[in-house]
């Protein structure tokens, strides 16, 4: 792998990771709209790096004589899914999203999770920053000894 495909890597991981933090912080700021549903981030490998999916490469490249096929890695932002759990129906018949009966939904948001898996999203943020980072000043250094 080169300098330039982990720089390309740990770049892709930063604007998912973001992303993903940016999904969370819109859960915790709606967590006391009603009828707001909560939204989980999908992040996918960018290769099947499964047993099964190295198998399938290798049975692909049959001239490779059971090396390991060359896989490029990384994360992709998938979109969101929305949480199936139902929030907690408050009697208010004044609202204006009340139903026939006078019944709101609050929001299913859990703040407990959401902060959790800010946090995890905050640091593979960092963690993939440092990536990028050390990258970069060993393409420094590499440039540095050419000289």
């Amino acid at each position: 792998m080169s300098l330039m495909e982990s720089i390309n890597i740990g770049s892709h991981a930063l604007k998912a990771h973001g992303l993903r933090l940016d999904i969370h912080a819109k859960n915790i700021a709606n967590i006391d709209t009603p009828n707001y549903v909560r939204r989980i981030p999908v992040l996918n490998a960018s290769e099947d790096i499964s047993f099964h999916g190295l198998m399938n490469a290798m049975k692909e490249d049959v001239f490779g004589c059971g090396t390991l096929p060359y896989l490029q890695g990384g994360v992709t932002f998938n979109g969101c899914v929305e949480d199936p759990t139902p929030g907690e129906r408050i009697y208010s018949p004044g609202h204006p999203d009340a139903d026939a009966n006078g019944y709101i939904r609050s929001s299913n948001v859990n703040a407990m999770v959401d902060m959790a898996d800010a946090i995890m999203a905050q640091r593979a943020y960092e963690a993939n920053l440092a990536l990028v980072n050390i990258s970069k000043s060993m393409a420094a250094k590499a440039v540095e000894i050419g000289r």
